[in-house]
């Protein structure tokens, strides 16, 4: 036990799983006093429907990839000493540019289609994550102000472009996506199956989970990685290290943003054939990237598992209308279940310093006066010659 107690990764899960238990709690009070009859039938649909059935199961998985990547974005950053709040704006000019290829380029093979929509998608993503990268490495403007910019300025720029391109007016959304320009489901389809219906499942989940192992590794295992979060710790260091922090914080946000943008195309190349639509609303995807990193607390392969209990939560939320509760009252719930997901590391901090303290005992100051060495004598010709220097 006291090994137990002096790994850090074990301070880690319990901090996770103590916020995740106040924020259900907390959800659970909103609903007593909206609607007490079914307080208890909606809450425990919050905390079973996510396994209700292999097809929801496969749903689960299904939009846990992109916010496991939006998730990745905003760690990977984090870990190089960066915060990005504009993992929606990449993610957004990610899933435009997937759409974009998936709609118009019904003349290039499937198979090639969908790997160029992925990766011009990761590039958009990284240009657009390059802009406040650049600001806060030239002109040291705080990349919060600049990616909070570029989330607004993304979002109608995209619309734009929608209404002037793939825009459908029948549908009020973007064309619908061919069926062939979809991620392909390797036939999990069958396996995530009620019988009737079968789930949307595709490769994306195992995109993420690649992903997430890719980004520690970067991150844990190289050179690179290694000079980025010196940077992070401390730019200044690093530079007199021989570090070029300019051009680390660059590529950290380029490489925040392309993960973003990858999400988006993950979110959108599916069987369902997902639109677009040209709305003045930002991607909530990115943001739920924010609290799946912090529950997370930034590691990559811990963010996996956050970002698929933060994609339970939210399906099993969904359920609860069906109880007579509004969708103003599920948000909330959820909402109140992610918001406690940003003092993990607050709680982290304070178990580590509960659990970790040793107490001081008059044994503990007993010092052993004869193992100190004795101090040489120092000659007065030696403070002579260090005045004169």
């Amino acid at each position: 036990m006291k090994k137990l107690l002096q790994k850090d990764g074990f301070y880690s899960f319990l901090s996770s799983m103590l916020v995740i238990v106040v924020g259900l709690l907390i959800g659970f009070m909103i609903l007593l006093i909206s609607n007490a009859e079914n307080a208890w039938p909606a809450f425990n649909a919050i905390l079973t429907f996510g396994f209700s059935s292999p097809r929801i199961i496969g749903n689960v998985l299904l939009s846990a990839a992109p916010i496991i990547m939006t998730g990745l974005s905003v760690a990977f950053a984090f870990k190089t000493g960066l915060f990005n709040i504009g993992a929606t704006g990449q993610f957004t000019m990610g899933a435009f540019v997937a759409i974009f290829i998936g709609v118009q380029g019904t003349a290039i093979p499937a198979p090639l289609r969908i790997i160029l929509a992925v990766v011009l998608a990761m590039i958009a993503g990284a240009l657009w994550g390059a802009i406040p990268g650049l600001l806060k490495a030239f002109c040291n403007v705080h990349e919060v102000i600049s990616s909070i910019m570029t989330n607004y300025i993304g979002m109608f720029l995209v619309n734009f472009i929608v209404v002037n391109t793939i825009f459908d007016m029948g549908r009020g959304t973007t064309t619908r996506l061919p069926s062939d320009s979809a991620l392909p489901t390797l036939g999990m389809q069958n396996i995530f199956t009620d019988g009737i219906r079968p789930s949307d499942i595709n490769i994306g989940i195992f995109i993420a989970i690649l992903s997430a192992i890719l980004v520690y590794i970067i991150l844990e295992k190289t050179t690179f990685g290694y000079e980025l979060k010196a940077c992070g710790f401390n730019k200044d260091a690093a530079k007199y290290a021989g570090i070029n922090e300019k051009r680390n914080i660059i590529l950290s946000m380029m490489i925040s943003g392309a993960l973003a943008g990858l999400g988006g195309a993950i979110n959108y190349l599916v069987a369902t054939g997902l639109s677009m639509s040209a709305v003045d609303t930002l991607a909530q995807q990115g943001f739920t990237g924010i609290s799946v990193a912090f529950l997370g607390l930034s590691h990559p392969l811990a963010i996996i598992f956050s970002g698929t209990l933060i994609s339970y939560l939210f399906l099993g939320g969904a359920r609860t209308q069906m109880f007579g509760f509004s969708i103003e009252i599920v948000e909330m719930v959820i909402s109140m279940i992610i918001y406690f997901c940003a003092f993990v590391s607050l709680v982290k901090m304070f178990l580590q310093g509960r659990f970790t303290k040793k107490s001081v005992t008059p044994d503990n100051l007993v010092v052993d006066v004869e193992s100190i060495p004795e101090a040489e004598p120092i000659s007065d010709s030696t403070i002579e010659k260090e005045v004169e220097a």
